[in-house]
């Protein structure tokens, strides 16, 4: 007596059911959440383009990178107060110019909540070798914000920088990957004077 056996599937029937099994589901939650690296990101690395060179904000939070290779010590800086501009005045030329038309700073690397990095010039003793008060709160400012968040606001009438601490921990801040090298070039480009024909020079000298 013959018996009914279920035929058996084809190839293209089995190849159909493993594409059934296999195939991607848009609606399966692990399918639909997003990797953690891209939300840090956004998908793209942003270039670091625009390094100011400034004093903190008084309304910011501020970090001061404590590596040693992220400070310069002992520059030359040229500040154009109406400009808002700041010129980097190279050693083999200051040191043939008069010490009055640079001021002797410090170069730090910081960087406030907002995730803005800048080289902020802390000013030292001029040459008269006379050490203010804002000298002395200013370094200070910056020894404070090398491991943690600070504000500096400068108070007229005491006639030196105040120093707040956050009052809360706050998040470490999250620092280029450049060299001071690249920084140094991206805040001073444009603006480097190496000899008297420099059309700042000329400018403070009045022959222009």
């Amino acid at each position: 007596m013959a018996t009914n056996t279920p035929p058996k599937p084809d190839a293209a029937s089995r190849n159909g059911d493993r594409m059934k099994e296999t195939s991607f589901d848009p609606f399966d939650p692990v399918n639909l959440r997003l990797d953690p690296e891209y939300l840090k990101t956004g998908g793209v690395k942003k270039l670091l383009t625009t390094v100011p060179v400034r004093k903190p904000n008084k309304q910011d939070f501020i970090r001061v990178h404590p590596e040693p290779d992220y400070r310069l010590c002992d520059v030359a800086i040229i500040e154009l107060r109406e400009e808002r501009e700041s010129y980097l005045v190279l050693p083999s030329y200051a040191q043939q110019v008069d010490p009055m038309l640079f001021s002797h700073c410090n170069l730090y690397l910081s960087i406030n909540r907002q995730k803005i990095v800048y080289l902020w010039p802390v000013k030292l003793p001029g040459p008269e070798g006379r050490v203010s008060n804002w000298h002395s709160s200013a370094l200070e400012a910056a020894e404070k914000a090398m491991d943690q968040w600070v504000k500096v606001v400068a108070n007229m009438a005491l006639g030196a920088y105040e120093i707040s601490v956050a009052q809360n921990p706050l998040s470490d801040p999250e620092w280029p990957e450049l060299a001071l090298r690249d920084l140094l070039q991206i805040g001073f480009k444009g603006r480097i004077i190496d000899g008297p024909e420099h059309p700042v020079i000329q400018r403070l000298i009045g022959a222009i």
